[in-house]
């Protein structure tokens, strides 16, 4: 009960990434932002929520994490509200203040999944329920709420869930046992630690570029709003069948195989959203970067152990990808247009080929006393 509340803690901190794309577009069609504001948004958001939780795995001892949990769920909740009616600045200044929030409870699941023996297997878990959960509440956007509502309604929902999330937040550990640590060590990675947590950064940057602006993308491929609503729930799904994939992976698959197949399956979506293309291959693309996004996942983690055996850096991994995930909209909004957003897709080539050659270097360039880091 304890583990699948803490799962569920988390699941309710990332759940709006799964719908962001779409609330985000829509305020984009209604005035409410401009093509540069929905990067700069998704940006502080995500920046926000990747900065409280490393700070809160550095400097935060794991006790209390029930009133933390609580109090925290309840504040994601009224920030959802006040964002309903928000527009430009005041939008952005509210979705920053919930990232840092959301940010605070993800760092509970994270600290648990860092303690467990398995900790690929385990965020494979949480990437898997994150989905459904997201695929949920995408195929409810879709189908319902964004039509009728539209992103007002859109917020209303996620402040729903963030009142039943609750619940789960009274049955988490009242505390996590501390991490091992060497005598003399402070509690900060080292160096090969921060450098497996930049390519984690720079890797994931330019996958979330091009998902904040997949519905510019497909207007610019001559498609509707529909089929970017319908393209991100399809993702979603196929995202479930990615993280069961890399369940069913962990402890079998090397990380680095896995980082190339999701390199190579990038590339050629980026290509295909750069064409005039019919709605059933843009949905059909998205749904293959989703598949190969949460495949990769959850082995972002046995990549920061091989480098950092420790496990300090990845005490860091969910917010070296918060990181990456805000970074990655804020360069897109330095390249991007009312009219054309096609540059998005040549900086996020950028962003893989650069992230990519750090991983192989760590991969292939290994102190003498490190061991093979197994087979994750």
């Amino acid at each position: 009960m304890e583990a699948a509340a803490t799962i569920a803690v988390g699941v309710n901190s990332l759940l709006v990434l799964g719908v962001v794309p779409v609330l985000l577009g829509d305020l984009a069609d209604h005035g409410r932002l401009s093509a540069a504001g929905i990067g700069q948004t998704a940006t502080l958001e995500l920046l926000a929520m990747g900065i409280c939780t490393a700070a809160a795995g550095m400097v935060k001892r794991p006790r209390r994490l029930r009133l933390i949990a609580f109090a925290a769920s309840a504040g994601l909740a009224l920030l959802d509200v006040g964002s309903a009616g928000a527009s430009h600045g005041g939008l952005m200044v509210l979705r920053a203040v919930a990232g840092c929030v959301e940010g605070v409870l993800l760092w509970i699941t994270v600290a648990m999944i860092a303690r467990t023996v398995t900790p690929e297997r385990w965020a494979g878990v949480f990437f898997t329920a994150q989905v459904i959960a997201q695929l949920a509440m995408a195929v409810a956007f879709a189908v319902w709420i964004m039509p009728r509502f539209g992103s007002f309604g859109g917020f209303i929902a996620l402040a729903l869930v963030g009142v039943a999330g609750l619940a789960p937040s009274l049955a988490v550990p009242s505390q996590f046992a501390p991490l091992p640590r060497a005598e003399g060590e402070g509690g900060a990675p080292p160096l090969r630690g921060w450098i497996a947590l930049a390519a984690t950064l720079v890797f994931v940057s330019g996958g979330s570029a091009v998902g904040v602006y997949l519905q510019p993308l497909a207007h610019q491929a001559g498609l509707d709003a529909g089929v970017a609503r319908t393209a991100l729930w399809v993702s979603l799904a196929a995202q479930v069948a990615g993280g069961a994939a890399a369940v069913a992976l962990a402890g079998r698959a090397r990380y680095f195989t896995i980082f190339i197949v999701t390199s190579v399956t990038d590339l050629a979506v980026w290509w295909v959203f750069g064409q005039h293309i019919p709605a059933w291959l843009f949905i059909t693309a998205n749904a293959a970067g989703g598949f190969v996004g949460l495949l990769l996942g959850p082995f972002l983690v046995p990549m920061t152990i091989d480098a950092d055996p420790s496990r300090r850096a990845a005490m860091q991994s969910g917010a070296a990808q918060l990181l990456g995930a805000a970074g990655g909209p804020l360069l897109a909004s330095l390249v991007v247009g009312d009219r054309d957003v096609h540059g998005v897709l040549w900086m996020a080539v950028f962003l893989l080929f650069a992230g990519l050659a750090v991983v192989a270097w760590l991969r292939f360039n290994k102190p003498p006393l490190v061991g093979d880091g197994g087979g994750a």
